[in-house]
């Protein structure tokens, strides 16, 4: 058919509703991944004594400034999806490589926005454990956050201050201008390559600022009212702001057709939000208490000369799920047979191979002075599913999250009757059985 004659054959329209549903169906997909994602992770996080590594979806890109980089699997999915839209409406190659490429340049500039987070982050002595890359956009995972208001509100501030470095770039020394009319849907897709990584950037400045966890803007948020308000009723204030704003979202997606992917950005959010208020309560209430306060002090350790058949006895009879390896001298830590170390040493030797072949050497330890919150955070960076507690020396207890989660919900209950003396009254006993 001649072009310009206004008229669409039902061809072009088969093949422009094809690029609408191949789009609309991955971004879907993707965004139920995530948050699918997100909910589990929630489930496995703060207090639970999971073996769920959160890496344990992701692959390893490499390292950063010291930062390993991780990619989510639904990132693959995202990319998929872009170069098969890009192919079914040009069927050029070429273009749909482009497409492809250009999200991979844009998630280049996330990495930047992470980094920025991080490595402001560093100046105020707070590690980043790692950044992984979600089709959403990128997480840092600070080991933990300054409660000091002044320092969050820098680190919150310095990854959008990235992307505004990188518009500004563009602009006003590289002479890049946005594309087209930005009210016409098409316009960044049929814009050319710089002029879309400029106006993807202005954007990324701009709705992380939006103050609603977990973007930059809730922890901008927080930091301005923690300076006039306690940082836990600063945290739910803001995380209410939050979620009246994924409430709004939720209402335009579901009133505004061509806004629908709206109701995936009001749950993200709503999810974030309470995530972000509750781990901060946990925090909070872990605050001055020391390890000895929560470890655990009736377990079952195994000689390396055990059978894994009687450390599965073990596990079923009980709800322990790490076993520490001691020495057939002096009953030092040696080692740690974990829950997953088990099942595999069953499934590929069987009930009578041993204990010690299949254990994980060394088990990190903490003094039971110590301060839990610190304990904890070294147990959620993936220093092994427990700790050691020792005192001058000798060994009283182990430390697990599963054990930090049942003394906070024990401290949670005597509250109400106004006694909130929680800890171990007896000697720690080591069981063998």
């Amino acid at each position: 058919m001649p072009h310009g004659t206004g008229v669409v054959s039902p061809g072009d329209r088969l093949e422009s509703m094809a690029v609408s549903i191949t789009v609309r169906a991955g971004v879907i997909v993707v965004i139920a991944s995530v948050i699918a994602w997100a909910i589990l992770e929630r489930q496995s996080g703060f207090l639970r004594g999971t073996e769920v590594s959160s890496m344990s979806w992701s692959w390893k890109l490499g390292r950063v400034a010291g930062i390993p980089i991780y990619v989510h699997w639904t990132f693959v999915i995202l990319i998929a999806s872009i170069v098969l839209g890009y192919w079914v409406e040009s069927h050029n190659l070429l273009t749909a490589l482009e497409g492809g490429g250009f999200i991979l340049s844009l998630f280049g500039c996330v990495v930047l926005h992470e980094l920025g987070h991080a490595l402001m982050a560093r100046r105020f002595g707070v590690p980043t454990t790692d950044i992984t890359l979600l089709p959403i956009g990128g997480v840092a995972r600070l080991q933990r956050i300054p409660e000091r208001p002044v320092q969050e509100l820098l680190i919150a501030l310095a990854g959008p201050a990235v992307n505004v470095v990188i518009v500004g770039l563009l602009f006003f020394v590289f002479q890049v201008r946005f594309p087209g009319d930005v009210g016409d849907p098409q316009h960044l897709v049929q814009a050319r390559f710089w002029p879309k990584i400029l106006e993807v950037n202005a954007f990324l400045a701009g709705f992380n600022m939006l103050p609603a966890f977990p973007m930059d803007g809730g922890r901008v948020l927080r930091a301005l009212l923690a300076m006039r308000l306690s940082y836990s009723r600063a945290t739910r204030l803001a995380a209410s702001i939050g979620q009246l704003m994924a409430i709004g979202f939720g209402l335009l997606g579901l009133c505004v057709p061509q806004y629908f992917l709206l109701l995936f950005i009001a749950l993200f959010v709503w999810i974030g939000a309470e995530a972000e208020a509750t781990q901060v309560e946990e925090r909070i209430a872990l605050k001055d208490v020391p390890v000895r306060t929560a470890m655990l002090t009736e377990y079952h350790t195994l000689m390396p000369f055990d059978s894994l058949g009687h450390a599965a006895d073990l596990l079923l009879a009980g709800t322990q799920h790490d076993f520490p390896i001691v020495s057939t001298t002096d009953h030092s830590f040696q080692g740690l047979l974990t829950r997953s170390d088990l099942m595999t040493g069953l499934a590929r030797a069987g009930r009578d191979a041993l204990a010690g072949d299949h254990a994980k050497t060394g088990i990190s330890s903490v003094e039971a002075s110590s301060p839990l919150v610190a304990a904890v955070a070294r147990l959620r960076a993936g220093q092994g599913p427990c700790l050691q507690v020792v005192d001058q020396g000798a060994t009283v207890g182990l430390l697990t999250l599963e054990n930090v989660g049942e003394f906070l919900m024990v401290r949670e209950a005597l509250a109400g009757e106004g006694n909130i003396r929680v800890g171990p009254d007896r000697p720690p006993v080591q069981n063998r059985t």
